[in-house]
């Protein structure tokens, strides 16, 4: 099983841009970003070569003497029997962030030699930039992020018709019960796996549900390992448990995130790096409150006050140790976490159509809560998230009383529809907010 990942779609365009700069590619372990390099490559060149800095340290002597990228590429060609030709030939700087001078050269790529194809990668990438206080050539690269396997990607994979459907809806009509049903149960078992491709691949070649979790033990257990590798001795113990406090975070009714829930008496300012740390790694994402929807709603923001979400709802059910038959066949007992579930699903559908960027959060005092508001084109939309079917509740329409916005969005698994400014949307299709509003005549960024 291979995923038709929406990256390698961008990393063709950048092949023929005609102002192409070198990519430096980022994103958490496990999500695919090796192998979208090597099957973009494969497709689309005549030749491809990887340079890994990991595993050949070596190579960091060709970049020590010198910051011309012919004499670059000569010194490279001696590693490798494929041949470096301009315009030919895919490159991949793997694991840069061993080797500070290759990524500086990278900067000289772009202003000496455009016509290369260069593609910088690594474990940690962000982290080990930090830690190790490099320079990042900024305003010569393209900074690119890899995410989590997306539904709308697993869906195309593990039921191409009703994708296809989707993808050719013309109106927001309701959809037919067939179709509903169908993203429903494939969005339950999205929910299981998530978007690390190697759980999805266990789970859509039918090798069940416990290859599964043992799979996104495996990739748990690596993080936690990178957790020592890549941090002074002082922040291991507190990202450890920070990370682990995730499902105590979201299992509560208010979700803001409570340093005490880590352990009794955890201060802000103990924790921040931790939280930072999390963040560069790629495996979480921090939800700001924003007093009231102004533009830009960064100019809103209360720092002080935010939720954190994981960067994927199969490694949050995993390290929540939720079984997967309580999600596919449905359990009494799972009621509180299945609104955060929910939560982190939609909102890591969003990230993937923001470009990466991440909604806020509205609150008025502790009457009411939206739990995304973005800004989508001209617009700033806020987005309620229900579970499953469970749709009651007020806090949209006290904000729609206090703001009177043009368009609001509801998800839950209620069925598609438009009406007075507000879609329902089935959760499942949170990844065609975009399209979805394009048919609402709503104005969305090209």
């Amino acid at each position: 099983m291979e995923f038709k990942r929406e990256m390698t779609e961008t990393l063709k365009r950048w092949k023929d841009a005609s102002d192409r700069k070198p990519i430096l590619l980022r994103g958490a372990r496990q999500t695919g970003k090796t192998w979208v390099m090597e099957a973009f490559g494969k497709e689309c060149f005549e030749h491809y070569v990887k340079f890994d800095f990991d595993r050949t340290p070596e190579l960091k002597s060709v970049f020590k003497d010198t910051k011309d990228p012919e004499r670059l590429i000569r010194g490279l060609s001696l590693y490798s029997d494929v041949p470096i030709i301009a315009g030919k030939t895919l490159i991949v700087f793997d694991e840069i962030q061993e080797c500070e001078e290759a990524l500086n050269s990278l900067k000289y790529f772009y202003e000496e030699a455009p016509e290369y194809h260069i593609i910088a990668a690594g474990s940690l990438l962000g982290v080990a930039v930090k830690r190790k206080q490099m320079t990042v050539p900024v305003g010569k690269v393209k900074t690119l992020t890899m995410l989590p396997l997306t539904f709308k990607e697993f869906l195309a994979a593990s039921d191409n018709r009703t994708y296809q459907f989707i993808e050719n809806l013309q109106s927001l009509e309701h959809l037919p019960e067939i179709i509903l049903n169908k993203l429903i149960l494939e969005y339950k078992r999205y929910s299981v796996c998530g978007g690390m491709p190697a759980a999805a691949v266990r789970l859509i070649d039918n090798h069940g549900t416990r290859a599964v979790d043992d799979e996104l033990r495996e990739i748990l257990d690596l993080y936690e390992l990178d957790f020592s590798k890549y941090v002074e001795p002082l922040q291991v113990s507190r990202i450890n448990a920070l990370w682990h406090s995730l499902p105590s975070q979201l299992s509560k009714e208010n979700r803001k995130f409570i340093y005490k829930v880590i352990r009794t008496g955890a201060r802000a300012k103990d924790y921040e790096d931790a939280l930072t740390w999390l963040e560069d790694a790629g495996l979480i994402y921090r939800i700001f409150n924003v007093s009231k929807p102004g533009m830009p709603l960064s100019a809103y923001s209360d720092i002080d006050s935010f939720k954190v979400y994981a960067s994927d709802c199969g490694l949050l059910r995993r390290l929540a140790n939720i079984p997967p038959e309580v999600i596919l066949d449905g359990n009494s007992g799972y009621s509180e976490f299945k609104g955060a579930m929910a939560e982190n699903m939609v909102l890591q559908s969003l990230v993937s159509i923001l470009e990466c960027d991440k909604p806020y959060y509205w609150t008025s005092g502790n009457t009411a809560e939206v739990e995304f508001v973005t800004q989508l084109g001209a617009e700033i939309i806020p987005m309620e998230v229900k579970a499953e079917n469970r749709i009651s509740g007020r806090s949209l329409s006290e904000y729609t009383k206090k703001y009177n916005p043009h368009f609001r969005i509801r998800y839950s698994f209620q069925n598609l529809q438009y009406n007075g400014g507000l879609l329902s949307c089935p959760s499942p299709l949170a990844c065609w907010t975009e399209d979805l509003l394009r048919l609402a005549d709503i104005r969305v960024s090209e």
